[in-house]
C-alpha cells in the first residue's frame, strides 16, 4: 500500500535543537518530550520556576506528531470534559500568549454516522456536551449533505461542535517547546533520564545518560514509557499501550477538496492539513497488545474492555515476548531500554488502514482516487479508566505523574500542562484535578498501603 521509504516516516515534524550543556541545578525536571512534558514546562517556565526538560529522543517524535490532529471536546469522557473544555480554551490563546505558531484553526468537527450503535454512541456524547454548555448541533440527512457536498448517501445522524477545531502535531509541540524556551526552559534532548534520587525520602535529584541534575520535583510524561520508568523506581502506575495508525492523502488539485474541518465516520477519522494533504486514521479500532502486563493488570482492564470491545483488537505475538524480556530492572549508571530505543516507531497496520481507506471513499466519493503518500503507527498510552493520571504520587513527595492520556493527549495537552504546573507550585488549580487522581485504581491503593518497597514485587 505505502512504499517502504515513506512508511513509518511521519512528514514535517520540526527539530527542537538541544540545549549544549546540562544544568546542575533546576526546580523542577519534566521526563518526556511529548504533549504533556512540553505543556507542563511552558506553563511552569510562565510561572517563573526553573524547568529543565529532558527527551530521550526529540521533541514530539512519537505519539504526539503521530496522533490526528484534532482539538476537540466532543465524544470525551464526562470526568474530562471541564479539562478539555479548558484546553480549547488555551489553543485560541496560544499565539497571542506565548507566540506559538500550531497551525491552530477553530473549524468545528462533524461526526456522521449510519449504523444504530453509532447513532446512540453520538446522542450520548451529545447529552454529555450540552450539559457542560458546548455549542454541539444535532444534524438530520439533509443537514449533513448540505454541510459536507458529495457525500455519500446513508447518514442518518450527524453531530457537529462548532468550537473544536485542528491543529498540526508535527508544528505544535515543538512551537511549544520553543516557547518554553524563550520562558526560560532548558530542553535537553538524546537525553534519556535513567531514575530519581531522593533524599529523607523526598526527590532530590534525577540522573541522566549525560549527568545528574539537583531538582525538588520531578514530573514523568513519558507517554508509553512512563510505566517501566516508575515500576524501576519502586513506584507502580496501571498503563497498558495500544497501537493505531495514521497515513497522509495527496489530492490531486483538480480533485474535489474534502470538508476543511475534521470528521469522523465509523470507520475513519480525517483531518485537513495545512500542507496540502489530509491525514485519515482507522476511527473506532485499535490494536490491544497482549502482554505479561496485561495479565498483572487484568483486574484494572477488565472493565473498561467490557465496555469498549467493540474498538479493540487483541493480538498476541511479538509484543508478548518483547516485554517477557524487557529488562525490568537497572541501576542509575547503567544503559537502559530508553537508551536502546530514542524513538519507538511501530509499524502502521495494513488492514487498520485500508478499512478506515475504505470507509473513508464510500462515504466521500470524492477521495476515491486519493494517494497514500506516508503511513506511520503509533503507542498510545492507555489508563484502565480512558483518563489521565495528572497527581502527584504520596508515597514520593515530589514525584509527580502526566501520564495516561489514552489517546486524547494533542487535544488536551495545554490544559494538562497547565494543571500539572498548578499541582507542582501549590496554586490553585484552573480545573478539578479529583478525576486525575493517581490512586484511583485498584492497584495503585494497595500500593498505598505497600509502600514503593513493595511496588515491584
Amino acid at each position: 500500500m505505502i512504499n517502504s521509504e515513506t512508511r513509518g516516516f511521519v512528514p514535517s515534524l520540526n527539530t527542537v535543537v538541544s540545549e549544549s550543556d546540562l544544568p546542575a541545578e533546576t526546580d523542577v525536571v519534566v521526563i518526556g518530550g511529548g504533549t504533556a512534558g512540553v505543556s507542563t514546562a511552558l506553563f511552569l517556565a510562565e510561572k517563573g520556576v526553573r524547568v529543565t526538560l529532558c527527551e530521550k529522543g526529540e521533541i514530539a517524535a512519537e505519539q504526539s506528531s503521530r496522533n490526528w490532529g484534532w482539538t476537540r471536546q466532543m465524544g470525551r469522557d464526562p470526568l474530562e470534559m471541564p479539562l478539555t473544555i479548558q484546553s480549547l480554551n488555551l489553543w485560541r490563546t496560544l499565539k497571542n500568549r506565548f507566540g506559538i505558531e500550531a497551525g491552530y484553526k477553530e473549524t468545528g468537527i462533524v461526526y456522521v454516522c449510519k449504523k444504530d450503535w453509532e447513532i446512540q454512541q453520538a446522542k450520548g456524547w451529545a447529552k454529555t456536551g450540552k450539559e457542560h454548555g458546548l455549542p454541539l448541533r444535532e444534524l438530520t440527512s439533509r443537514e449533513i449533505k448540505d454541510m459536507i457536498p458529495g457525500i455519500a448517501s446513508g447518514q442518518n445522524y450527524g453531530l457537529h461542535t462548532a468550537t473544536d477545531g485542528r491543529a498540526e502535531p508535527a508544528l505544535a509541540v515543538p512551537a511549544f517547546a520553543e516557547a518554553a524556551r524563550r520562558l526560560g526552559a532548558k530542553i535537553v534532548t538524546q537525553c534519556a533520564v535513567r531514575g530519581f534520587e531522593k533524599s529523607g525520602g523526598a526527590i532530590s535529584a534525577v540522573v541522566t545518560e549525560k549527568g545528574t541534575i539537583r531538582c525538588t520535583s520531578v514530573v514523568v510524561a513519558g507517554g508509553v514509557w512512563t510505566r517501566p520508568f516508575l515500576l524501576n523506581m519502586g513506584v507502580h502506575l496501571p498503563q497498558l499501550n495500544i497501537i493505531a495508525a495514521a497515513a497522509r492523502l495527496e489530492v490531486a488539485a483538480n480533485q474535489h477538496n474534502g470538508p476543511d474541518f475534521p470528521m469522523g465516520g465509523a470507520d475513519f477519522g480525517l483531518r485537513k492539513r495545512s500542507d496540502g494533504g489530509y491525514t485519515v486514521g482507522p476511527r473506532n479500532i485499535n490494536i490491544a497488545p497482549i502482554t505479561p502486563d496485561s495479565f498483572r493488570l487484568f483486574s484494572d482492564y477488565l472493565p473498561v474492555f467490557m465496555k469498549s470491545w467493540r474498538e479493540l483488537r487483541l493480538r498476541f505475538g511479538k509484543d508478548f515476548f518483547d516485554e517477557l524480556m524487557a529488562r525490568k530492572r537497572w541501576s542509575l549508571d547503567q544503559v537502559t531500554p530508553f537508551e536502546a530505543v530514542r524513538v519507538l516507531n511501530p509499524d502502521p497496520s495494513d488492514w487498520m488502514l485500508e478499512r478506515a481507506l475504505k470507509g473513508m471513499r464510500e462515504t466521500l466519493p470524492a477521495f476515491k482516487d486519493a494517494k497514500v503518500t506516508h503511513a506511520w503507527g503509533g503507542a498510545i498510552d492507555a489508563t484502565a479508566d480512558g483518563v489521565p493520571v495528572i497527581d502527584g504520587v504520596e508515597q514520593v513527595p515530589g514525584l509527580y505523574i502526566a501520564a495516561g492520556l489514552s489517546g486524547h493527549g494533542f487535544g488536551a495537552g495545554p490544559a494538562v500542562g497547565q494543571l500539572m504546573s498548578e499541582l507542582v507550585t501549590g496554586t490553585r488549580p484552573t480545573v478539578d484535578p479529583a478525576p486525575f487522581k493517581y490512586n484511583r485504581f485498584r492497584s495503585t491503593k494497595r500500593f498505598a498501603t505497600w509502600g514503593p518497597q513493595q511496588a515491584s514485587a
